[in-house]
């Protein structure tokens, strides 16, 4: 397995050609340690939630209260990057679920969607990831994902559309199943 120092070595040597291929002067006072900070960026920063041993420790908590109702984390900030040009998707993330049993940490909600966001992808697959290491780690398929997000690749390249926003929902278990509770949902995501 290649390490963290070794990943960052080899992206900076590539990433050194890029900018002598576009006609930049490496040796300028202000490009000399771009390499290494864009290969530091990309290990540490952008890019750390490839590293499987990177993903957060989950509480989870007896649900001595009882409480059943949907539990609703909104407005999360969620910031990834698009795998097919390689610039930010930046948005908000909407995570519900239907406690059973156990109830999880909240801060640990915002930490799953941060670390499915920090690799390269796509929005919808960072929607069902989210769901599926939610259901993973309690231990239920009652949970539902809505993203809103603003994608850097539609906003500067091709189209160059400022206004739109590219919203993936995924509705597991039973607010896939009940239209009262998907509507809920929906309700909820957007009040």
């Amino acid at each position: 397995m290649t390490t963290s120092e070794e990943k960052e070595l080899k992206i900076a040597r590539h990433f050194e050609e890029i900018l002598k291929t576009l006609g930049l002067d490496i040796t300028d006072d202000s490009l000399k340690e771009t390499p290494q900070r864009i290969a530091k960026m990309y290990v540490r920063e952008l890019f750390w939630g490839l590293d499987r041993s990177k993903k957060p420790s989950v509480s989870l908590f007896k649900n001595v209260s009882g409480y059943s109702e949907m539990l609703l984390e909104k407005n999360i900030n969620i910031q990834s990057t698009c795998e097919h040009h390689f610039l930010p998707i930046i948005g908000k993330a909407h995570i519900a679920y239907l406690p059973g049993d156990k109830i999880i940490g909240l801060s640990k909600i915002n930490r799953i969607a941060d670390y499915c966001a920090r690799k390269p992808q796509v929005q919808e697959r960072l929607t069902v990831e989210i769901c599926t290491e939610l259901k993973t780690a309690l231990g239920t398929e009652n949970v539902a994902c809505l993203i809103e997000a603003d994608h850097m690749c539609v906003r500067s390249r091709g189209i160059r559309d400022f206004e739109s926003q590219t919203t993936t929902v995924e509705l597991c278990g039973k607010f896939k199943d009940s239209a009262s509770l998907r509507s809920e949902f929906f309700r909820a995501t957007t009040s």
